[in-house]
């Protein structure tokens, strides 16, 4: 898919503009073709190497804009 492409690579920022980690990967429902849910890496060196195994799952319905950089909501706007 193209747009996942495009999304992986990308810095998260939560609400605050601070980086949380890049996009490894995008969870996709394929019956329905919509985005479920983002999963960040940590990003730097070790990363790169593959020896980083942290990984952190954004559900897409926490995402408040999609850039250059994707922004996540704050906690309040997700309620």
């Amino acid at each position: 898919m193209r747009i996942v492409e495009e999304i992986v690579g990308k810095e998260v920022l939560d609400s605050s503009a601070v980086i949380i980690g890049k996009v490894k990967d995008v969870e996709v429902n394929m019956e329905t073709n919509q985005i479920e849910a983002f999963v960040l890496g940590k990003g730097g060196i070790s990363e790169g190497l593959g020896l980083s195994k942290g990984e952190t799952i954004v559900p897409y319905d926490m995402v408040k804009q999609i850039g250059d950089k994707i922004l996540l909501k704050s906690a309040s706007e997700s309620i």
